[in-house]
């Protein structure tokens, strides 16, 4: 048993998503949610302010990733643990989260029993990995510990899949038309764009295009 409660914020882009997992939080006796924030700039000015122990952090966030907001957490307040829970499952995401300073890394689409415990092993001190997030860095053929020193050149930045989607925003198809032509849905196109963005660093239709012809991904004229 915890003598005290662990002190969690929740950084989300979604007010709903943090609402709902505050709901869940709150029945747990060994848990205290403190607050919700929805932007890096919201993050910071409360810790400013407000004394927290674990922050559940999600990658996609409008002002700034989350792995930057991580860096930048880490950076001032050493002693908060850093937590992902996001539905990104790609092995650079997860490097670069780790590599940020995060001590755990938990998939949304897990059970909520998951997602306390890995709030009470980083809360000791631990590390946690999330057996989907395992099952990824096996099919990557390294190990936890290796993780580490992924080196983000030794395969292809972007999926198949995110090079499909990349040529089509190319040829300035909307997510409709994507989706249409890919047969997967606007959602599952937006997730895939919100991907692209975050391995690429770009922020702007303008920045992608500039990459995407520089790394020779695209090209102009070609069909």
């Amino acid at each position: 048993m915890l003598s005290e409660k662990i002190r969690v914020l929740i950084v989300d882009d979604h007010q709903l998503m943090i609402e709902g997992l505050r709901s869940l939080l709150e029945d747990e006796e060994s848990i205290s949610f403190v607050a919700g924030a929805t932007s890096m700039q919201e993050t910071m000015a409360f810790l400013e302010t407000n004394s927290i122990d674990v922050i559940l952090m999600d990658v996609n966030m409008p002002d700034s990733s989350g792995i930057e907001i991580t860096k930048k957490v880490k950076e001032l307040y050493p002693r908060i643990k850093v937590v992902a829970l996001t539905m990104h499952d790609d092995i650079s995401i997860i490097s670069k989260m780790i590599k940020a300073g995060a001590s755990g890394y938990v998939l949304k689409r897990t059970n909520m029993h998951e997602v306390v415990d890995a709030l009470k092993i980083v809360y000791k001190d631990g590390k946690y990995l999330s057996p989907s997030a395992q099952h990824i860095i096996m099919d990557n053929l390294m190990s936890p510990d290796e993780l580490m020193d992924h080196k983000e050149d030794t395969k292809p930045l972007l999926s198949a899949r995110e090079l499909e989607v990349l040529k089509l925003i190319a040829k300035e198809y909307s997510n409709e038309q994507i989706g249409e032509k890919l047969f997967i849905s606007e959602r599952t196109v937006e997730a895939h764009r919100r991907n692209i963005f975050i391995k690429t660093k770009t922020k702007s239709i303008v920045g992608l295009m500039k990459y995407a012809i520089n790394e020779g991904l695209v090209s102009f004229g070609s069909d």
